[in-house]
């Protein structure tokens, strides 16, 4: 699907209409930017109100933050539930009000405690959490309570405990385990590097809280990076540089589409039908995926119910050029 769609990955982003404007933008968010941030700079930047992201990123961490363009936010709501992988650093030794380096520390081990660890219970440590696993997230995370983000309350001095909630570690890897002894310029600590493979709404902080608590010295995370977050690579996305010297989609709304579901090919007329919200039949599949049409578009997104194959998503509702 390739050759009739509105716009080839890294092909400049022309002015045209909604749908030719319509699609996602692999952004590389770099460090001290919230997702909100990105997002206000993007609208600027492609000239459109019409513009949202899929999974937050905290302001310290870099890496993979998908933004939709016009038609392409409402595609997000639907993708937000992939998987994502990161790679990261934790320092094991102090723990901290937020669970990374940027708030206040709240417990600090001797030299000592941290002596008296070895490199075999530091990997059994982050082991624990490979797995279908209850996690507390971070106080400091953007769920809401009673309508007000976690992140706000904390700042207003309020205690926040958020409740436990299954997440699923699919992989957990550590590359590298340094003892810091230098206490020159910083206190003693292990650094540890991992990577991360987990389902949408796990907290590596928290992994990074938890292990420091399992081993009795604390714990924060010190770097997050995002590579992927489900079909979107790091490889692939643009820094907001590049995208200012060169506005252009990274993904079509066709291509975004057929990247992230499965596809049903179906007719020209089919495909008018269910752009004026009419059902198709089914075909027997329990998950949601996109409708084709021989001419390369991707109509909507259906999913079977009972007797019907039902749209969850219209892209290209009739009457939208």
């Amino acid at each position: 699907m390739t050759d009739s769609l509105p716009h080839k990955p890294g092909q400049a982003l022309a002015k045209g209409s909604v749908l030719e404007r319509s699609g996602v933008v692999v952004v590389d968010k770099p460090a001290g930017m919230t997702s909100h941030d990105v997002v206000a700079s993007m609208r600027r930047i492609m000239g459109t109100r019409r513009v949202g992201h899929s999974g937050t990123l905290d302001p310290m961490a870099t890496g993979v933050l998908v933004v939709g363009i016009e038609r392409g936010t409402k595609l997000l709501a639907h993708v937000v539930a992939h998987d994502k992988r990161y790679e990261a650093t934790v320092s094991l030794g102090a723990s901290t009000i937020t669970d990374d380096m940027e708030g206040d520390i709240l417990t600090r081990s001797s030299a000592e405690q941290l002596a008296a660890l070895s490199e075999q219970s530091i990997r059994e440590a982050f082991a624990a959490h490979v797995g279908d696993i209850m996690q507390r997230p971070s106080s400091v995370s953007s769920i809401k309570i009673n309508g007000r983000r976690a992140h706000e309350l904390v700042r207003e001095g309020v205690d926040v405990v958020l409740p436990e909630r299954p997440v699923s570690v699919f992989s957990l890897d550590v590359h590298d385990i340094s003892f810091i002894s230098d206490t020159t310029h910083d206190y003693p600590h292990w650094s540890v590097k991992i990577s991360v493979h987990c389902s949408s709404g796990t907290y590596i902080r928290s992994i990074a809280r938890d292990v420091g608590q399992a081993l009795g010295v604390g714990g924060h995370l010190t770097a997050l990076r995002r590579t992927a977050a489900g079909p979107f690579d790091l490889s692939e996305a643009l820094t907001l540089e590049e995208v200012q010297d060169a506005p252009r989609l990274s993904l079509s709304l066709d291509e975004a589409m057929v990247r992230c579901f499965p596809v049903r090919a179906i007719s020209e007329a089919e495909g008018k039908d269910v752009a004026r919200g009419q059902w198709l039949e089914p075909i027997g599949r329990r998950d949601v995926y996109a409708v084709v049409t021989p001419s390369q578009h991707a109509i909507a997104l259906l999913k079977d119910r009972g007797k019907r194959a039902a749209s969850v998503f219209v892209a290209r509702p009739e009457g939208m050029t």
